[in-house]
């Protein structure tokens, strides 16, 4: 386990000028849940620092380059962020063991950014029995999005479930006779893309291959070759990073040609298209809710200019074509809203209030013309998608937003 303590505010002066722009604030009697008080707030995370997928552990490094930031602007409503990460290895049991010692140890106020489906299952009903709030997963499992069972917890992203679907809308309209294989991952994460591209597609017949794989393979090639031998001209990878570059170069070597869907958590084109290939990757289709860092077209958009100050004097050796420091950096914008609208009552109560009830909030490396919006009755923040192909060098856009 590593901890990060924020940055200590650097002048009174500066100190000063935070207490004058919120005099409101500074009135209202503070009220305070284990994890936070008049000068911090402590937030805990797990995340893959190692294992299987330890490429998302830089959604972890690059929120918490994010909290750096705001700690050194004064904080939210003058208090600084907090943040500890620990490293569960993308194992769920290590996850629930992390996560315990987070709350009754580390007494957080609330757990933040958790990478991973399986993982975040594993202590699901423990978070939401302590009721602690379960905010802005890296993940999305469509089971996040049920207030009424587990009203402490909340994803982030557009769920794998309308993903899905919009792929099958995209296979309807573009390749109405498809025979379509999928290859997932076998968990909630891999089963939701299935399920739901089935009941987008209405036809179980037009799906003739399924091949899953556990996160502990070595390799995804013999549910390749499988998916070939079955005749599909569309193949749908609802893969994890790893998983997923093994794919896109096994179909090249083989010389097969479907159209090749993957899902947009390996969408990157420094840690998936290069790694495959970009003969290979050429083609390659997914979506997108986030701008992409590598689209020269953004050199010019104050989004992508104010995202690119922060990677140069934050995380300035990290790679700034990896989408996942995109990801990070707007999960804890996010965050950061919430708390402030939380103001001085950082009971979890009230952030969990706060965190289901956004509005409207429009941050710089969204894509143009979506935001952030939730309610108590729907959790999850992201429900727009466009679907993006690869040309080779870059994601490019295509089709209207789509919306579940």
């Amino acid at each position: 386990m590593r901890q990060f303590p924020g940055v200590q505010l650097p002048a009174l002066g500066v100190a000063l000028s935070m207490l004058a722009a919120v005099p409101a604030l500074a009135q209202t009697p503070a009220k305070y849940d284990p994890g936070a008080d008049d000068k911090t707030i402590k937030i805990g995370t797990t995340a893959p620092l190692s294992g299987p997928v330890s490429a998302f552990a830089q959604i972890a490094k690059s929120a918490e380059a994010y909290f750096k930031k705001v700690n050194a602007e004064g904080g939210v409503n003058g208090r600084q962020i907090q943040m500890i990460i620990a490293d569960d290895a993308y194992s769920p049991p290590k996850t629930v063991e992390q996560t315990r010692r987070l709350v009754e140890s580390d007494e957080v106020l609330l757990i933040f950014g958790g990478v991973g489906t399986p993982t975040n299952s594993a202590v699901h009903k423990y978070l939401n029995d302590r009721k602690v709030p379960q905010l802005f997963l890296g993940s999305g499992g469509a089971k996040w999005d049920d207030p009424k069972n587990f009203p402490w917890t909340v994803g982030w992203q557009p769920t794998y479930r309308d993903e899905a679907l919009a792929y099958a809308k995209y296979i309807k309209a573009s390749h109405p006779s498809a025979k379509v294989a999928v290859l997932y991952q076998n968990d909630d994460l891999g089963k939701d893309y299935l399920k739901a591209l089935e009941e987008g597609l209405g036809n179980g017949d037009q799906i003739v291959a399924r091949a899953p794989y556990e996160t502990t393979s070595p390799t995804v090639d013999t549910q390749i070759l499988t998916l070939k031998s079955s005749g599909a001209d569309v193949v749908l990878v609802a893969a994890t990073p790893k998983f997923a570059a093994q794919a896109i170069r096994k179909i090249g070597e083989i010389g097969w040609k479907p159209v090749t869907i993957i899902s947009n958590v390996s969408a990157s084109i420094s840690g998936v298209l290069e790694p495959a290939g970009r003969d290979s990757s050429t083609g390659v289709i997914s979506s997108q809710y986030l701008k992409d860092s590598t689209d020269p077209g953004l050199k010019d958009d104050a989004g992508y200019k104010e995202w690119l100050a922060f990677m140069d004097k934050y995380l300035p050796d990290a790679n700034k074509s990896d989408w996942l420091n995109v990801y990070g950096y707007t999960i804890a914008q996010t965050l950061v809203a919430t708390l402030k609208a939380a103001g001085n009552d950082l009971t979890r109560a009230n952030v969990m209030k706060q965190a289901t009830s956004l509005k409207d909030l429009r941050l710089p490396m969204l894509i143009n013309g979506t935001a952030v919006n939730n309610s108590p009755e729907r959790y999850t923040p992201m429900t727009v998608l466009q679907l993006i192909r690869f040309d080779g060098t870059r994601w490019v856009g295509f089709g209207e937003l789509l919306k579940n």
